[in-house]
């Protein structure tokens, strides 16, 4: 039988290989993370899984506050026996997790306390991570989010020095003066605390649903750090001795990114739907 022989064109165009995207939230990470380490910021991580003292009790967090409650705090069921207990250990050796309960994080400001155990100042760090609740998802709150915590320690700390290092950052995320303002708040671990907002990009602070129509979209939580954390991390700060003092911050990541890439549902994030990734 006559063997007959596959046409083929070599002039037809090759298949161009679909190659994958950078997930946005990455995207922001890597250059939030670009511009502190700028500044002078180094990266530092923690663990997921926290017990009871780093996540609540050191951060001056009182037993009775409402982020313990079981529905904003996803506890996690305690060993049964020593050695489930050992293999605990062997996944996170770092948790000191005897007779203490175990819980996913619900912040990322716990990583404070474990750098200020075996550091001492001056300190200059953030703390990318992520962190759940639990709790409603709507356009803008997932029960897992992604954030970044700033802590900074020195002599003669001051709100002046926050509001300075919030400003360049701003300024070098959206590459343009953006206008912001700190509002006062209450944050157990910080006092004064302050809620501090920028002008919703999206509506140019003219209002919409992502905004509440008020023009402001809260961006993080930030304050002087309270003298009771420094006692429960182990630096004998209160009275402040020769004048160190510090401040931190809290951002949501999610929420940089919706500013940047002025994205209105926070749920698309963790859609997983490929129309969405495929824009960045």
């Amino acid at each position: 039988m006559e063997k007959i022989e596959e046409f083929f064109d070599i002039t037809v165009p090759g298949k161009k290989p679909i190659i994958g995207n950078l997930h946005p939230l990455t995207l922001i990470k890597r250059k939030v993370v670009e511009i502190f380490q700028a500044m002078g910021f180094s990266v530092i991580e923690g663990p997921e899984i926290e017990t009871e003292w780093y996540n609540f009790d050191a951060l001056n967090i009182p037993k009775d506050h409402p982020a313990r409650d079981m529905w904003d705090t996803l506890w996690l069921k305690k060993p049964e026996n020593q050695k489930s207990l050992s293999r605990k250990r062997k996944f996170s050796r770092n948790l000191k997790i005897k007779n203490q309960k175990l819980l996913l994080r619900t912040h990322t400001s716990p990583v404070q306390i474990r750098f200020m155990e075996k550091n001492q100042p001056p300190l200059r760090i953030i703390v990318p991570g992520s962190v759940f609740r639990h709790e409603a998802t709507d356009t803008r709150h997932e029960f897992q989010l992604y954030q970044i915590e700033g802590l900074m320690v020195d002599k003669e700390i001051s709100v002046a020095h926050l509001k300075a290092i919030l400003a360049e950052f701003f300024k070098k995320f959206f590459g343009r003066n953006t206008n912001f303002r700190l509002d006062p708040d209450f944050f157990p671990f910080t006092e004064p605390s302050f809620n501090v907002s920028v002008t919703c990009i999206i509506c140019e602070g003219k209002g919409c649903a992502l905004c509440k129509k008020t023009g402001w979209l809260e961006m993080a939580g930030a304050g002087m750090v309270h003298p009771n954390v420094f006692k429960n991390s182990g630096l004998n700060l209160n009275p402040p001795a020769g004048g160190w003092r510090g401040w931190a911050f809290g951002f949501g990541l999610e929420r940089l990114a919706m500013m940047k890439y002025k994205i209105d549902d926070i749920r698309l994030f963790r859609s997983g739907d490929l129309r969405f990734l495929n824009q960045f």
